[in-house]
């Protein structure tokens, strides 16, 4: 077993040169070019590596089918470069988190739209320091 900041460099160098892999030896054309590797998870006895991609336009399946086919060259490549006993196994992801956060900041601009256009919304006044809200009426 690896201890976790073993786990998070060799997750961080496999990020690293994938990066560069997927960049300049993939040729499979349903890779997009718009591809990031967005984060490795490596397991604690370092057998396997999720790797989380993030891919800037619409062909995300078809980016994650290349990378799942070229997974076993990357492996290889990953094992000349990187000095492991074991290289881990590949598995891919779709890493969507920049969509959802694209899909909230959408849904906060419309609900803040909406909201203006509803104009200023009337608030009760603020309680008195005593608790009354009717202040200077006595009551």
């Amino acid at each position: 077993m690896a201890d976790q900041t073993r786990q998070y460099r060799i997750g961080d160098q496999i990020q690293r040169e994938l990066s560069q892999l997927i960049r300049d030896s993939v040729r499979d054309p349903r890779v997009s070019p718009l591809t990031t590797v967005s984060a490795v998870d490596v397991t604690s006895d370092l057998s396997l590596a999720r790797v989380y991609v993030t891919v800037l336009d619409d062909s995300g399946q078809d980016t994650l089918d290349g990378l799942i086919a070229a997974s076993g060259f990357l492996r290889k490549q990953i094992g000349s470069r990187v000095q492991l006993r074991t290289v881990p196994a590949l598995r891919f992801h779709l890493d969507e988190t920049a969509q959802r956060a694209e899909t909230l900041s959408r849904a906060i601009a419309q609900a803040r739209a909406r909201d203006e256009s509803m104009g200023p919304v009337d608030t009760p006044d603020e309680p008195s320091s005593d608790g009354n809200t009717d202040a200077g009426t006595g009551h």
